[in-house]
This record gives structure tokens, C-alpha cells and sequence, in this order.
């Protein structure tokens, strides 16, 4: 069952990815530029960005910040000024440290909210107004499966996913009638310099390349929700289902802060 339209051939198509300079976001503009699609990349480190355009050639890169919004809104412009319009726009960018409530960091706890959730809003004051007026295009954010329930060593990160959850979720209540598209990705673990921080073994691994094939995917087949591999995030959706006093007692006893 579909809930977007399927972006099915990407031929020709122009795609933004905000957040690419490594790990999901990169993989992922690598092969959509490998299917023949326009790719811009966005992130803070411009040396991560140029590597990429040397190496996929008609590619362009558009060094900035996801906390500026001014800057989002010139890069949107530029992509719509460049191509005629969004085809795709994917907010990959994420900060992620490890935390909990023992150790609480005011200040890091504010840059997870101000790049995972407010970059997010930033970016869509920038592609939104693009989008309407064109009346077509996707729109997809990275979130993860940190985001369905409370966990352990997430007091930062998994409250700033589950907000871009929700928030997908509205957008595409919002705005499939309209035919824009509207999806999220889940992943579970995945190779990236984020989760090189994490001194615990990481069930169902993947690699940036698996996720970036997950994730095209998803969009192909035209998914609301995109969440791999299922070996793992299946189990993680039934933690959403559990009564409180059952998934509360039951946490702590397979996942140890």
C-alpha cells in the first residue's frame, strides 16, 4: 500500500539533501545521483561537499548550517532557480550524545532541539512556500527508530526524533491532498561517525550503502513511513504497543544505561 505518490524514475529529477557531507545522507545522494537524479548537497563542512561534487560530477554542493534559516532559504531558492522546481528535498542532517538524566547537559541537550528539530522547521520555511506554489514534489525527514519510546541514554536525541515524527505526520495530513509527498525514515543502526560515538554493541548494523538503499526504496514504492532493517525495527515498533507499566519494567532489564 502506498501513501505518496512513488518516485519511481529519477531521471532528470532535482533532489536536496540536507545534512550529506557523510554517513546516510551522502550514501544516499550518491545513489540517487547514480539513478541519473539532479543532486545538491548541503551541510556545514563545504572540503566533505566539494569531495563529493569531484566525485559526481554535475552535482553541486551548498556549504551551510541547518540552524540559519537564512541560509536555507537562499539555498532553496538557488535549487529552484537552477532546476525549476523541488523534486525531492530529504533533511538528513542529526546531532546526536549519548545522555541521561545523571549527566544532564543543558547546552548540549539545546544543540540536539536547535539542529534535529528547529533545523527541520528552518528547512521547511525555506522549501514550503516552493512546494505550494508548485503544487507538487516530496518532502522527507530522517528521524529514527529512537523516536518511538523513551530510552535509555537518549534523553536528548529520541525526544527531538519523536518530534520530527509527529511532525511528518501532520505535514502529510497537511499536505497529501495537495499532491506533495511526505515521508520519514526510521533507521535503526547504521555506520555513521554519530553512532562511532556508542560504546555498546548496536543490534542489526548496517552500512550507510544499506540504508541508502533502503531509504530509495521506500520512496520508490512511495512509503510514509521508511524504517529498516526490520529485523530490528519491528521489534522496536512492539515497544510502542506495550502498556507503560509493562515496557517500563521491561526496558531496563534487556537495554542497561
Amino acid at each position: 500500500m502506498t501513501h505518496c505518490p512513488p518516485l519511481a524514475d529519477w531521471r532528470g529529477r532535482s533532489v536536496w539533501l540536507v545534512g550529506a557531507s557523510t554517513g546516510i545522507g551522502r550514501a544516499t545522494a550518491s545513489l540517487l545521483h547514480a539513478r541519473g537524479a539532479r543532486v545538491f548537497v548541503s551541510a556545514r563542512n563545504a572540503a566533505l561537499l566539494d569531495e563529493f561534487v569531484a566525485a559526481h560530477p554535475g552535482s553541486r554542493a551548498m556549504a551551510l548550517d541547518v540552524t540559519d534559516a537564512a541560509a536555507l532559504a537562499r539555498a532553496a531558492d538557488e535549487v529552484v532557480a537552477d532546476t525549476g522546481g523541488i523534486d525531492l528535498v530529504c533533511f538528513c542532517a542529526g546531532h546526536y550524545k549519548a545522555m541521561q538524566a545523571t549527566d544532564f547537559d543543558l547546552a548540549e541537550a539545546l544543540r540536539h532541539l536547535e539542529v534535529n528539530q528547529a533545523g527541520a522547521l528552518k528547512l521547511l520555511g525555506a522549501v514550503l512556500p516552493h512546494l505550494l506554489r508548485r503544487g507538487s514534489g516530496h518532502l522527507s525527514l530522517v528521524a529514527s527508530v529512537a523516536g518511538y519510546r523513551g530510552l535509555p541514554r537518549a534523553l536528548a536525541y529520541g525526544p527531538t526524533k519523536a518530534a520530527l515524527i509527529n511532525l511528518a505526520e501532520a505535514l502529510h495530513l497537511d499536505l497529501a491532498p495537495l499532491g506533495i509527498g511526505v515521508s520519514v525514515i526510521n533507521p535503526g543502526f547504521v555506520e555513521t561517525p554519530l553512532t562511532a560515538q556508542n560504546a555498546f554493541a548496536m543490534p542489526a548494523l548496517l552500512t550507510p550503502d544499506e540504508a541508502a538503499r533502503a531509504i530509495v526504496e521506500g520512496w520508490e514504492r512511495g512509503r510514509f513511513e521508511i524504517h529498516f532493517p526490520k529485523r530490528f525495527t519491528l521489534w522496536m515498533k512492539l515497544l510502542r504497543l506495550m502498556p507503560d507499566a509493562l515496557y517500563l519494567r521491561a526496558v531496563p532489564r534487556f537495554i542497561h544505561p
